[in-house]
Formats: structure tokens, sequence, C-alpha cells
């Protein structure tokens, strides 16, 4: 056995995987607990399928009964530039790091699937292979396998790569020798709470995603909440603020996988360019990146929160044009954009847009009170 988990690791690091760990299936006894608070105080917001797989995702023996052990993998993502200092130039717009290139799941997937096939050629198991795609709760797992462990802003943090992993997991019904956990390592630190424009932690180790900005432009279908379009700022899609400020990103490395490095054209997108975008521009742009799963509308949604934060008023004939979009979605976040941006020309462009208006959460943005 030994020599068989040495050749998996040394495959994993010719695979590109940066973080190798396995832990037992069993190892974490309390997920079905914090998984179950955190559903009854609804802070898995409107994701609904997180409570239709509660069952499952609450251990991995309720997903795969014959499962005996895991094994977590690690990607390193990290960015070539702080990730933070965009957030000031706001005629731009700002792509969590994480998307700034090539889908994770499609590069992820087929090494685990590579990795998985080589144990089950070697061990004659069963195995399975999971990434951010099934009902798996890969960060408590990865702290149980040694990874690292979760932070204060509920992300794996690694003391090599900070908080820039992405996680994979192959299940197996062998009974594998298992590695250390790791110890939470956060201390008295609190700047990843403090951070956070929309205080989305309750606590310390929990997250509201009602209140996170990451789930509002991602995983949200309806209109920016209100309250929380300010906050929001050029944050077109994500929000790294909470780990980009973790002090043990001082150890974190450059990505060196080259799909997962920020391409040129979206690491400092202007709005204007991306509020011009059609359908086919958006899915031309997007090819390969899990911004396109999002769609257009909600996409423009996002960027159209961003003019009316931009304080560009060069950018006001685009928030216009909007006005007249087919999506609801989209007309009433250009509804909020021109308001904040020019509020004259919003009073003359209400005359005619407002009466022939059929949606009610449209028309609402006409005289909803201003924020910020």
């Amino acid at each position: 056995m030994p020599k068989l988990i040495a050749e998996l690791r040394a495959r994993a690091v010719a695979l590109g995987f940066d973080s190798f760990g396995i832990t037992s299936t069993a190892a974490r006894p309390d997920l079905p607990e914090k998984l179950r608070l955190a559903l009854e105080r609804g802070w898995h917001g409107d994701m609904d399928w997180m409570a239709e797989t509660a069952e499952r995702r609450s251990s991995p023996n309720a997903l795969w009964p014959e499962a005996k052990s895991a094994i977590l993998l690690g990607v390193n993502y990290g960015p070539e530039r702080d990730p933070l200092a965009l957030l000031a130039e706001k005629s731009l717009g700002t792509i969590s790091v994480y998307a700034r290139n090539r889908d994770y799941h499609e590069i992820i997937k087929g090494k685990l699937k590579e990795l998985a096939g080589l144990l089950a050629r070697r061990s004659g198991a069963d195995v399975k292979v999971f990434v951010d795609t099934a009902p798996v709760m890969e960060k408590p797992l990865a702290e149980a396998a040694g990874l690292g462990w979760q932070g204060k802003h509920t992300v794996l943090v690694s003391r090599d790569f900070g908080s820039w992993l992405f996680l994979g997991a192959i299940f197996t019904d062998a009974e594998l020798p298992v590695d250390a956990p790791h110890a939470e390592s956060c201390g008295s630190c609190t700047r990843c709470l403090d951070i956070c424009p929309t205080q989305a932690f309750p606590a310390p180790f929990q997250l509201d995603a009602r209140r996170c900005l990451a789930y509002l432009n991602i995983e949200h279908k309806g209109p920016i909440p209100a309250e929380f379009r300010v906050a929001m700022g050029n944050r077109i899609y994500g929000c790294d603020d909470c780990l980009a400020v973790c002090p043990w990103n001082k150890f974190a490395k450059v990505s060196r996988e080259a799909r997962l490095r920020a391409r040129d054209d979206l690491e400092r997108p202007h709005l204007a360019d991306l509020a011009r975008l059609d359908d086919g521009g958006f899915r031309s742009l997007f090819a390969g990146s899990p911004i396109k799963r999002i769609g257009h509308g909600r996409f423009l949604r996002n960027v159209l929160i961003a003019v009316g934060n931009s304080g560009d008023d060069t950018l006001t004939s685009l928030a216009e044009t909007r006005l007249g979009a087919d999506d609801p979605l989209v007309r009433g976040a250009s509804i909020w954009a021109l308001r904040r941006l020019a509020p004259e020309r919003a009073d003359a462009a209400r005359q005619d847009y407002e009466t022939d208006e059929a949606d009610d959460t449209v028309r609402a943005e006409w005289t909803a009170e201003l924020s910020g």
C-alpha cells in the first residue's frame, strides 16, 4: 500500500495537482448537523439544490455507502497581481480570480479521472470523482485530509497556497492509509470578516450566502437587492475580498496552470465594452469560462450595477440603451444605473418607458429610493 500511495502522489504532481491528502469518508461526523443548521437559518438563499440534496451532501457515505476513503486534491490558482487593486478603477469590471480564464471544472475533472483510473487499475477498487458538481462537502474533507483548514471566511486556507486552491475528490471503496487532519490556524486574525462589504459572516466560520456578493451576482437569479448594490461596486462576477486579504497568501504562489491564469482581456475589462455585448458577443467572449453559465441577462444586470456605481458619465448612454431590453432583469438594472448617473435623464426617460412597463419589479425601480 505505501508503494501505491507514493505512486499516486507522484502521478498527482505530474498531472498538475499541488496538494494531495487522504481521509476516511467517516472522518467528519459533524457535517450533517452543520449543514442542517445552515439550511434551517436560510443561509443557502435560493440555492434550492442545497436543500434538495441535503441528505446526500451531509455525508460521503450517504452519497455512496460503500466508500471508505477519500483522496482530496488541490490545484493552485494563485493570481499574479492583487485582485483588489481593480476595485478602485470604477470604469473597469472586476471578475473573480477563478473565472478569468477556463472553467476549472473542465481542467480538473480530466486530471481526477486519470488519477482515479490509476488507483482502480493498481488496486482493483471502485472509484468515483467529484469536482464541485455533486453534493460533496469538499472543504471540510480537505481539512480532514490535511490540505489546509477552513478559515473564518469558510474557504480552505493552505500554508503553501493561501486561499487559492480549487478542490477535487476521489472516493473509493478501498481502505487507504489516512493523513493527519490540519489544525485550524487563523488565530485571532479577522481580516477576512472585517473586509466583507456586506457583512455576510454572522460569526467566524459561518457564511450567510444571502448577503454574499459572490452569491448575489452569480447564483441569485433576480434583481440585486437594493441594499447591496452600492457595496457591489464594480464586482461584476464574484467577490475576492475575503480571500485576497488572508495573511497566509504571503506564501501563495502564482498558478503553474496557464489555463487558470488571467486572460489579458478579462483582467481589466472596461464596463463600456461589456455593456455593449449582445447575447452572441457574450457567448463568444466567455466561451469556456464559468461566466457563461449565468447567461447574458444576469451578466448585464451585474455590469449595469457596476455602471451605476462608476460615477463615469460617459457610460450614461449605455445605461439608457438598455432601458428597452427584452429581459426585465436588464431593464431594472439599467433604470437604477441611469438614475444614479444622470437623474435628470432618468426622469425624462421615465415618461417614455414607465407607462408601458408590464413587469412590477421594473416599474418599482422608477420610484424606489436610491441607496448610497
